[in-house]
């Protein structure tokens, strides 16, 4: 049975602009073995569209950034889009009945399933459906964007806390 876990990058006043600030290369590196380690990613519209940079190659990336692209192509991915008409390779098209393809997604998948993007996370959660909560939480204070709790935030119970590098913590919940 498939986790879903929802986990951003955050800063200090809780928004997930990703214009802001850049994981260095320690939480560059923490990211790339995550993604090698998915299951796949379920993904809402704008972050999947924002996440399509690394569909394209670029001679321009570094050998980390080229690794990370790898990982990232080769794993399944789910979009969720009232919107969108077609998805890129290895992606799935979502349309409707989100409750239904996530259970199961769930029910069929064996490992971890990223979530990504908060309003698709806000829908999950309340559905009852997210396992996990990861923030990445970097030290600026940004001041507008978009938060990372798309709404009230849910009752939380805290699992863990993983120092990533001598700036990012990584902070793990689950629902209380």
């Amino acid at each position: 049975m498939a986790k879903l876990v929802f986990g951003l990058n955050q800063s200090l006043d809780g928004y997930v602009d990703h214009t802001a600030f850049a994981p260095g290369p320690k939480v560059f590196r923490h990211f790339i073995e995550h993604a090698r380690g998915l299951a796949g990613s379920l993904y809402g519209r704008r972050m999947y569209e924002t996440m399509r940079y690394w569909d394209e190659e670029s001679h321009e990336w570094t050998a980390a950034e080229q690794e990370f692209a790898e990982a990232w192509r080769s794993q399944p991915k789910w979009v969720v889009s009232r919107t969108l008409t077609s998805v890129g390779p290895n992606a799935t098209l979502i349309s409707d009945n989100l409750e239904a393809m996530a259970k199961k997604l769930k029910a069929e998948i064996t490992g971890e399933i990223e979530v990504a993007g908060p309003e698709l996370a806000k829908s999950l959660t309340d559905l009852g459906l997210i396992d996990e909560y990861q923030l990445y939480l970097h030290p600026f204070v940004v001041g507008q964007g978009k938060p990372f709790f798309a709404g009230p935030r849910p009752p939380l119970r805290h699992l863990s806390s993983d120092l990533i590098d001598d700036n990012v913590i990584k902070l793990t919940y689950v629902p209380a």
